[in-house]
């Protein structure tokens, strides 16, 4: 519906509201197809964080994908450096919560409506001055070392059909849906403000168990324990400095 009233008064509603000709998309979400149609629609929707009105595009990454839409507005994805659908990091490919973990700095988002309004109004107008602490020379190993940037395509099916977990799906394989019995797990329950702000993330939560995991054991309490077994291995494998 377009706005009503003297032009006036909706041109300063309209003041700092996005425009964009591409979203700001990883290369997961983008697809694995070298042409891609996607439409575009005008302050369709409003941000899922900041809650202004966005340009929303959506698009198919695949043949057997479902459709896609970008969920938060480019302001927002440009100050946690994260893709506007799927709200990864950009470069390393990690949830937020995963990511600021380990960096030097960090960018804080208000929650509160009237901070948070604020917040975004005037990182909007000063977006270019603002000095994030992202694609910076500071080397991160244990980021590096976690990084997801192989892209994910799997992450793009379809969702899986209610109808056939319920028993009745009539369209078979003409079901443009997965015909699948769902896994409940606790990947189960996702959130895109929590991945946004990083916190209660469960995809976070495995990331970094499966890392605490990997760590080297802790020395022995015993200083005279000075030889450490090492089994499995061959002289090609493994050079004595790695162990040092």
């Amino acid at each position: 519906m377009a706005e009503r009233g003297l032009g006036a008064r909706s041109d300063l509603h309209k003041v700092g509201w996005e425009v964009s000709e591409f979203p700001i998309l990883c290369e997961t979400c983008l697809g694995d197809i070298p042409y891609v149609r996607m439409t575009k629609c005008n302050w369709d929707k409003e941000c899922r964080i900041c809650t202004r009105p966005f340009i929303v595009f959506r698009w198919k990454p695949g043949s057997k994908a479902r459709f896609k839409k970008t969920e938060i507005c480019q302001t927002c994805a440009k100050m946690k450096n994260v893709c506007q659908t799927c709200l990864f990091d950009l470069q390393y490919g990690l949830p937020v919560e995963v990511r600021d973990k380990f960096l030097k700095k960090k960018v804080e988002v208000p929650r509160d409506a009237v901070n948070r309004d604020f917040w975004a109004h005037t990182m909007t107008q000063n977006l270019d001055k603002v000095d994030l602490p992202y694609d910076k020379e500071d080397s991160y190993p244990v980021l590096e070392k976690l990084a997801r940037k192989a892209p994910y395509y799997k992450r793009n099916r379809a969702h899986i059909c209610s109808f056939f977990v319920k028993g009745n799906c009539a369209r078979g394989d003409q079901c443009p849906y997965r015909h699948e019995v769902p896994e409940i797990n606790e990947l189960s329950e996702q959130n895109i403000k929590d991945r946004f702000y990083g916190v209660n993330d469960p995809v976070a939560k495995k990331i970094l168990r499966g890392f605490s995991d990997n760590k080297p054991p802790a020395p022995p309490l015993d200083k005279n324990v000075t030889t450490i077994f090492i089994g499995g291995i061959t002289d090609d494998s493994i050079r004595e400095k790695d162990l040092l």
